[in-house]
């Protein structure tokens, strides 16, 4: 997620706090806040006040630590339901991962990232990286090529200069002109893989989800593993991919879907 700019104020100082409480993935101490802050004390100390006194964070005073508070998660729950494609695109998702027996993912552009909205598993889930609500790069994933192909060419170009391109496993493409030669495929094939890039052993088939003036709303994808299919056996689903892509782009598009491709 983008860090806010210095121009925005309290309200970007705040909001770039809570990235980073987020960011470590547990409860964190004000000192190890402190130690990465580009803030003087008084003024850390001052923003995370405020935010616990909204609800934004939580306090544990016994053992003086800080995280997320309940009212995001009130928050969250109101932005799934207004601002992604996850409710109006989940029974749809539930009928894809029936009929191929997959997981199925749903995501949208976060930034040039992939933030997954929507995760759907059949009996017996593969254990992978992409729970919903977790943000994954653009340049190695499935879902995320399949979007940053179908964007205009200024968006396209500037969201793959801000691509980190680091190698996950030997197969990720780790520059802007590797990056683009296969989005240029893409947009000529009409879906993506993830040919291992992200995870070892975890593969996918991908399609952008467009408006009916081709703006990308989102992306899906099949993920599987490397011992159930191969990236051959994976273009059976092809149709049923782009057919499903197709509906949710229908119901979105109907719904006023907001724009979020920046």
């Amino acid at each position: 997620m983008a860090t806010a700019k210095n121009t925005d104020g309290t309200v970007g100082k705040a909001l770039s706090l809570l990235d980073k409480v987020a960011s470590v993935g547990r409860p964190v101490r004000f000192s190890e806040l402190l130690a990465e802050s580009e803030h003087p004390k008084a003024t850390l100390y001052r923003l995370l006040q405020t935010l616990t006194n909204q609800g934004m964070l939580g306090y544990d005073s016994e053992r003086q630590m800080y995280s997320l508070g309940v009212r995001l998660v009130r928050l969250a729950h109101a932005a799934w339901q207004q601002s992604s494609l996850a409710p109006i695109a989940r029974p749809l998702l539930d009928q894809l991962s029936l009929k191929a027996g997959e997981t199925v993912h749903l995501g949208q552009l976060d930034h040039g990232q992939v933030l997954y909205v929507d995760k759907r598993n059949p009996a017996s889930p593969l254990a992978m990286f992409s729970d919903a609500g977790k943000i994954g790069p653009g340049y190695c994933t499935g879902i995320g090529k399949a979007m940053l192909a179908f964007l205009d060419q200024e968006q396209r170009q500037r969201l793959v200069q801000q691509q980190s391109y680091h190698r996950y496993t030997p197969s990720t493409l780790t520059s802007a002109e590797a990056l683009c030669t296969e989005l240029a495929e893409i947009r000529q094939q009409g879906i993506a893989f993830d040919r291992e890039e992200h995870e070892a052993n975890i593969i996918c088939i991908a399609a952008p989800i467009l408006s009916g003036t081709n703006r990308v709303l989102g992306g899906l994808s099949i993920t599987t593993s490397t011992s159930r299919y191969s990236l051959q056996q994976l273009e059976e689903f092809k149709q049923d991919l782009l057919e499903t892509a197709h509906k949710i782009g229908q119901l979105a598009e109907s719904w006023h879907f907001p724009e979020t491709n920046s």
